[in-house]
C-alpha cells in the first residue's frame, strides 16, 4: 500500500468514528480524545511487546493482537497529523533524513 493510499484510507475510517460519535456522545472527538486514545494503544503495544516477549502473562494471541495495535498506532499517528495540520509522509521523510545524517 502506498503512503498516500494509507492517508485516504485511515482519513475514510475516521470519519465513520466520528459519525459514531456524534450518534452516542453528541459530538466528535477532540484532537485531545484523539491523542489520549493513541496513548491507551500505545501501552497496550508495550504490554502486548511483554506477553509476545513472554513477560508478561496472557490468555489470548498476543502476536496477533500485537499486530493489530501497532497497525492502530500507526493509524491513530496518520489521524492526529492530519488534525493537526502535519504531512505525515513528509514528517516521517524528514525524520528519517535527519537520523540519516545523523548515524549514516
Amino acid at each position: 500500500m502506498d503512503f498516500n493510499e494509507a492517508v485516504n484510507q485511515s482519513l475514510q475510517i475516521r470519519k465513520v468514528y466520528h459519525q459514531l460519535e456524534k450518534e452516542y456522545h453528541g459530538t466528535e472527538w477532540s484532537v485531545v480524545e484523539d491523542a489520549l486514545a493513541f496513548l491507551t494503544d500505545a501501552a497496550l503495544v508495550g504490554r502486548l511487546s511483554m506477553a509476545h516477549q513472554e513477560r508478561w502473562p496472557t490468555g489470548s494471541d498476543p502476536e496477533s493482537e500485537l499486530r493489530h495495535k501497532v497497525g492502530e498506532c500507526i493509524w491513530w499517528l496518520i489521524i492526529l497529523a492530519e488534525r493537526m495540520g502535519i504531512d505525515s509522509e513528509q514528517a516521517l521523510e524528514q525524520f528519517l533524513e535527519k537520523k540519516e545524517e545523523e548515524f549514516m
